[in-house]
């Protein structure tokens, strides 16, 4: 059902930016307003067309745009609304004053940091697994309250997978379902760390994780990454000395954002550093389901003799980053139940239903079907990322060859006017991830380019005109 919105479209046929992105652009400005609110229904592409007196296919390219960039969903036989959960986003005038920040921006070529492509999703069979828990005859039950913790056969289903595929020793009581990876996070600093504790985090690394740990009121101490993933002896002199340190965040199985590997010397190293000194390894498994040519790394939190360890997941990249489904899973009982109780208060309980909907994908195999098809598609956008960096950035960057996941680290020949590549990319409609997204101060050692959620056409003409940039950003040495 149409309601009565009418969006006022001035076209700058002079202007660089396409009419499908200017289209987009204010639609997703009304929606950011208010003016447009979250569930709204769209009009249809033809009546948009009509009324804006524009081709239908520029509508249609305006609606695909919204789409991918999450402004907007689509619903079988229902047409399309406006998202419950919206993107980021800032204008062009917030980048080119401060070039700090990396929200979502609406440009025609979009370099994530790594997102998967949500366009080979398994939505038929989740609507499907959908379908059939509302035509059980014990559907009701469903509808009230559940445990905080997540559904029971869910939980079960999720320790059994990390048994059987990660080797691990857990039961559904170690296991607390979150709604994503970054809730998970949130619930553990809060239960684990208190005012003035110190934490150890990569350098680089994952800000929204460090911003997490210093809202709990931990203080962080930098760790460096190398080639070899955590430098662990590093940790040493800290752990001697006077700091409180309660905890060590890592990426260790696909390290964000460098995509590098800790090795199992470094790893055997940790473990025996986290046993005799007391501090907790919160192991943040980022990256762990897309592998292409070599075996995975069993988590850390999969050896016997690691004393204190939190382990946290998500199969938000594996079904659709739309469906928040995190995990996490610690032997600690008593830090379980502190998470639980704050769950419950913050969130009552998850999604039950959805939780429902997507055990059904995992028992009849669609999960792990659809994880050896994604696999193999983006092996193949890895490749051709691989070729496109050979052919045009040789003489800009050297690369760390991805063994799996859905980015690409890049390292640069030279220095970089960052806030000149970012004013000329914005004018090309192409946009990368800000480099201050995982580094500490301004020091930029390199960029994190996702390959995953564009198609190959898009992929080779942003590496092109990156190059071609690059080539303007370079500053004196």
């Amino acid at each position: 059902m149409l309601r009565p919105w009418n969006l006022t479209l001035e076209i700058d046929k002079s202007s660089s930016k396409a009419i499908y992105v200017q289209l987009a652009d204010s639609i997703a400005a009304d929606i950011q307003s208010g003016r447009l609110p979250k569930g709204t229904a769209l009009p249809s592409s033809r009546s948009l067309a009509n009324q804006l007196k524009l081709n239908r296919n520029t509508v249609v390219e305006a609606i695909q745009l919204l789409l991918s960039e999450g402004w907007i969903v689509s619903q079988e036989r229902r047409g399309t609304f406006v998202a419950q959960q919206l993107p980021y986003h800032f204008n062009l005038q917030t980048v080119e004053k401060s070039q700090a920040s990396d929200h979502h921006i609406s440009q025609r070529i979009l370099f994530d940091d790594g997102n998967p492509d949500s366009k080979i999703a398994p939505i038929e069979q989740l609507g499907r697994a959908y379908r059939q828990i509302f035509k059980r005859s014990a559907r009701w039950k469903m509808m009230g309250y559940a445990d905080p913790r997540g559904h029971i056969d869910f939980r079960e289903a999720i320790a059994t997978m990390l048994n059987l595929e990660r080797n691990m020793q857990i039961d559904k009581k170690n296991l607390c379902i979150s709604r994503g990876s970054q809730m998970a996070m949130y619930l553990v600093a809060q239960c684990l760390l208190q005012k003035d504790d110190y934490i150890f985090v990569e350098s680089p690394g994952y800000h929204a994780a460090w911003k997490i740990f210093e809202n709990a009121g931990a203080k962080l101490i930098y760790i460096p990454v190398d080639a070899e993933g955590l430098v662990v002896e590093e940790l040493i002199p800290h752990l001697k000395g006077k700091h409180n340190v309660k905890a060590l965040y890592l990426t260790p199985h696909r390290q964000y954002p460098t995509t590098v590997t800790l090795t199992q010397i470094r790893r055997s190293k940790l473990i025996a550093l986290s046993n005799q000194y007391g501090f907790t390894i919160i192991e943040d498994d980022y990256d762990y389901e897309f592998h292409f040519e070599q075996e995975p790394c069993y988590p850390l939190a999969s050896h016997k003799e690691l004393k204190n360890s939190i382990y946290i997941g998500t199969l938000s990249k594996v079904v659709a980053p739309a469906l928040r489904i995190g995990y996490l899973t610690s032997s600690d009982q008593s830090l379980l139940n502190k998470i639980s109780d704050l769950r419950y208060i913050i969130d009552i309980q998850g999604d039950n239903i959805m939780e429902q909907a997507v055990l059904e994908l995992i028992q009849d195999g669609t999960i792990r079907r659809h994880i050896r098809k994604a696999t193999l598609h983006y092996q193949k956008k890895r490749d051709f990322m691989v070729s496109q960096l050979n052919k045009h950035l040789q003489d800009h960057v050297d690369y760390t060859y991805p063994q799996g996941g859905l980015a690409v680290w890049l390292s640069f020949k030279y220095k970089i006017d960052w806030p000149l590549l970012f004013r000329k990319l914005s004018e090309r409609s192409v946009h990368i991830p800000h480099p201050e997204n995982y580094n500490v101060g301004n020091a930029y050692g390199g960029l994190r380019l996702g390959y995953g959620s564009l198609s190959e056409e898009l992929i080779e003409e942003g590496i092109i005109i990156l190059a071609e940039l690059l080539t303007l950003s370079k500053l004196p040495s």
